[in-house]
Formats: C-alpha cells, structure tokens, sequence
C-alpha cells in the first residue's frame, strides 16, 4: 500500500524508503504474476498431454499444439525465475536477512543427483609444491562437484564376416551360419528396432518425426523402410 498525496511525508529520508518499499512490492506482484502465468501455461500443457493420451493424434496438429505450449511453458518458467532472482537481489538490497544456509527464495532445493548411474571421475591435478614457500604439500581433503551428462547416440555399421574353407582332402567347403536378424533379409539390428518401437509406442512418436530425426544425423532412413 503506498501513501495518500496528502499524506507524504517531508522527510527525504521518508520518502526515500517509501519508494522502495513501492518498487519492492511491485516486483512482488511481478514475480507472483510471472508464476501464475507460468502455472497456467504448465496446467494447459497437462491438459493437451491427457487428451492425446486419452483420444489418441488423427493428425500432426496435436503433436505441434504440444510442442508450442512446451515452448511457451520453458519460456514463462524462465521469466519467472528471472523475476524471483530480482526480487531476491532488491530484498537483499532492503537488509532482510536469511539463514546462510537456506536456499535463495523462488529457487527449488537441488535433489542429488541418481545413485544408480556410473561415476566417471575426473581429477584436476593439484599444485606440487606450495606457491608461496616452495613446501612440501600434504591432502586435506577434496570437493567433489557432480554434472549430470549424457552421451549422445552414436550409429554403427556392424560387420559380421563368415570365412570360408575348403578342405584338401575332399575339397569340401566349410563356412559358419549366417547371423540371426530379428527380420528376415533386414538390415536393423536389435537395438534399433528397439529404439524405433519404444518411440513409436512408448513416447507416441510418428515415424515421420523419426525419420526427420534420423536424418538430421545423418542416417536416411525413410517412412515406408520404417513401417516395413
């Protein structure tokens, strides 16, 4: 609530902080307005999501609503996270304090990251020697920062030869049996046929999107080769 005109104080002083708390309550308001349109779009995308699943796509128009209000919601939610990050700098600002060890408001706890994926440590090499006097140094310890990474899909071209021989005896020839292809005559190896249907039918992909996919790595791997 901001005062009256015939209220104003004289004070400079006054008014100075007045001001303040004016511009710290409308940032208020700015950050509060930023997470309900945030929500809204959230709650739209929840509903489209439960609609596809619910009737099913007739057409690409689903999928492209979704991906939309995917993009509007990443955008609104880093609006938001902006606007909190101010308010937190101007309350700072005002003197409010905080516990130390609290996080800063509007900025979720960070849960650790998942134990059951493989560790790969890096060890930046310390100092050898002390940079002032040139001493010997002795470990007290380290801090360890963990980044959650993937590693991107990497396509291959397995090659399975089977050697032929022929006997000097009898001339007979001897070769090992062909490998065994989950499709007769196929080409797609089992993970890939794997991939190809838990995006079909576990992420709802059209094999259009997949082959658009595929083909911004570099495999050509058409609708209709797909579908056979």
């Amino acid at each position: 609530m901001t005062a009256a005109p015939d209220n104003l104080p004289d004070d400079i002083a006054a008014l100075r902080a007045a001001l303040a708390a004016e511009q710290l309550a409308r940032r208020e308001a700015e950050a509060r307005a930023s997470g309900a349109e945030a929500m809204v779009a959230h709650l739209k995308l929840l509903i489209a999501r439960l609609k596809r699943d619910k009737y099913g796509a007739s057409s690409e128009r689903g999928r492209k609503l979704i991906d939309q209000l995917e993009l509007e919601l990443g955008e609104l939610v880093a609006a938001a996270g902006e606007d909190a990050t101010k308010l937190e700098k101007a309350t700072d600002k005002e003197g409010r304090t905080r516990r130390p060890d609290s996080p800063p408001r509007g900025q979720p706890v960070r849960a650790p990251l998942p134990a059951h994926l493989p560790r790969e440590r890096v060890v930046i090499p310390g100092p050898t020697a002390c940079p002032c006097c040139g001493g010997k140094l002795s470990k007290l310890g380290e801090d360890v920062t963990e980044t959650l990474e993937v590693e991107p899909i990497r396509w291959k071209v397995v090659q399975t030869v089977r050697e032929r021989f022929s006997c000097r005896s009898c001339e007979t020839v001897t070769q090992p049996p062909a490998p065994f292809h989950p499709i007769a005559r196929g080409r797609a190896g089992p993970n890939l046929l794997a991939m190809i249907l838990e995006a079909k039918f576990g992420q709802h992909l059209p094999l259009n999107r997949q082959s658009e996919a595929y083909a911004f790595q570099g495999i050509e791997l058409s609708v209709s080769t797909i579908a056979d």
